[in-house]
């Protein structure tokens, strides 16, 4: 059977990515007492965002815009702050962008617009980003500073239910001229984004879905956490799917890496 052939970017990709995953676990081997580089008694498993070690992850690999950093900054002040993505995220997020030579580009979930305008970035003139979200309020935060950063043209806000945009996107002819995706929007739908996203998205093009851990909870969802059970759903079939190779990610909250073939 011949194997699927994609483009060379997202071979070389995923190639990155899989030595980077085997890198973390022969150090697991070689250091037991560390698991992705945290301590074993570590209730997450995960680096802590108070933790040295984290700090020192962006201390020596974040290139931040400066609009982007006052973006934060200002998404940090907020209530809800703990929803935006992390910085070191968004930034892998942007690269995966710039790799593949994205255009074309979905975001479900925007919140103040940090990874929107992160992917914006390094999108070319004519790139564009379809950002879904159901509250313009948030995104309102985030705006003027897609206009200082000069990109606001690149990102088109659509406030009404993602399902429905993506519907929309498809029922308009735009199957499979997707390049990329990124989804953390409501966990309880994540099964149909992915779906509809798929369909959107051109084979060797990437879906990133995050949240894939869900604090933990994924481990042993509880009967009433509909969201972690979705997630944990979720996460099998993608495990078992054939029209996709995946990488599933220890940072933030989890991200799993969907290529479609």
């Amino acid at each position: 059977m011949p194997l699927p052939s994609v483009p060379k970017e997202v071979a070389v990709g995923t190639a990155m990515l899989g030595v980077a995953f085997a890198t973390g676990m022969l150090a697991g081997k070689r250091y037991p007492s560390l698991v992705f580089g945290t301590p074993k008694s570590s209730t997450s498993g995960m680096i802590g965002k108070s933790s040295p070690l984290r700090q020192y992850i962006l201390d020596h690999s974040l290139r931040e815009h400066p609009i982007l950093k006052k973006l934060r900054l200002l998404t940090a002040d907020h209530p809800w702050g703990r929803m935006m993505v992390s910085c070191e995220q968004a930034q892998l997020m942007a690269n995966l962008v710039k790799l593949i030579k994205a255009k074309k580009v979905i975001e479900i979930g925007v919140f103040t617009g940090y990874n929107a305008l992160n992917m914006a970035l390094v999108l070319p003139d004519n790139g564009r980003v379809i950002a879904c979200d159901i509250n313009e309020d948030y995104a309102k935060i985030g705006r003027p500073l897609w206009k200082e950063a000069g990109v606001e043209h690149k990102i088109d806000l659509r406030i009404k239910p993602a399902i429905q945009t993506l519907d929309e996107l498809l029922a308009s002819g735009e199957a499979e001229t997707f390049d990329f995706a990124f989804i953390d929007a409501d966990k309880e739908s994540y099964n149909e984004y992915y779906e509809k996203c798929l369909r959107l998205v051109k084979k060797g093009g990437i879906i990133a879905i995050d949240n894939v851990f869900w604090n933990g909870k994924v481990l042993k969802p509880r009967k009433d956490d509909l969201a972690a059970q979705r997630i944990h759903r979720l996460n099998e079939k993608l495990l078992r799917d054939a029209r996709i190779n995946i990488s599933m990610l220890p940072i933030g909250d989890g991200v799993t890496l969907a290529f479609k073939l």
